[in-house]
């Protein structure tokens, strides 16, 4: 009974990783980030794919990417700027983190 018990905790933390996943991509939407950038291939901007997959072992890439979307950003990936999403909150952006992150193959 309790390894049951113990394992409900982690069951829904998985839950929560996979709801803010699942509501990163209607974020993407909202906040006009698939003008630039698409599942499988890039346009503007790095399609959500090849950034998930740059990023797979970097521990530090969710919050390096957190603030780049917050905060805009220039030249990680070419020359073209990405805008600021200063208005989108802390969760919004840290959904559209964990669904671009969830890409990786």
């Amino acid at each position: 009974m309790k390894k049951v018990v113990m394992l409900l905790p982690l069951a829904a933390f998985l839950a929560t990783g996979a709801a803010y996943a699942e509501g990163g991509k209607e974020l993407t939407d909202k906040y006009r980030c698939t003008s630039c950038h698409k599942l499988d291939k890039k346009t503007i901007g790095p399609s959500y794919q090849d950034i998930a997959k740059k990023y797979a072992k970097d521990a530090d890439a969710p919050a390096q990417m957190a603030e780049r979307i917050k905060k805009g950003s220039r030249g990680v990936w070419g020359g073209a700027p990405m805008p600021a999403q200063s208005s989108a909150s802390d969760e919004d952006i840290k959904a559209m983190v964990d669904y671009v992150m969830s890409l990786k193959k």
